[in-house]
Order: C-alpha cells, then sequence, then structure tokens
C-alpha cells in the first residue's frame, strides 16, 4: 500500500506535517512498515478548505485533520490490510 501525503503550499498550511506524524506513528504502533509505503506528494489537485489531502493507493482522500485521522486511517488503511 502506497500513502501519500500532499505538501504542497494549502496542505502544509493545513497541517500536513501533522498528518504525516501521525501517519508514521500509527503505521509503527500497527507494525506496518513493510506494507505500507510513505511518500510525500505535492498539489495532487483536491484541495479542500479544511484538512489535507492524502491518496492511499488510487483513492483520494480530503478534509484529514488531527481530529479525524484516527477514523481516516482505521477505514482506508487497517480495513484494506487486514
Amino acid at each position: 500500500m502506497i500513502i501519500q501525503v500532499c505538501v504542497g503550499s494549502s496542505c502544509h498550511l493545513k497541517g500536513s506535517a501533522e498528518i504525516v506524524e501521525l501517519l508514521q506513528k500509527a503505521v509503527e504502533e500497527n507494525h506496518l512498515e513493510n506494507e505500507i509505503t510513505l511518500a510525500g506528494s505535492f498539489c495532487i489537485g483536491k484541495c479542500n478548505r479544511i484538512g489535507v489531502t492524502v491518496q492511499v493507493d488510487d483513492e483520494i482522500h480530503v478534509g484529514i485533520t488531527k481530529e479525524n485521522f484516527k477514523e481516516f486511517f482505521n477505514e482506508n488503511v487497517l480495513n484494506k490490510i487486514n
């Protein structure tokens, strides 16, 4: 699984660095280092007013924040790996 986090200027201002940190921590806590590749990406083209854009394989998710991160990770990463 490849997870790309937008680090373009808009998402950067909305906290992409924090989402990257949360992803790194979640991958480590769930022992998924060999199953997930984390990458940064410049604009994915789905800018949203709130939150960061994250692409999981071919699916684009918008509006990811620290508040909804756990739900996003469980639904779009853990559920698809297990």
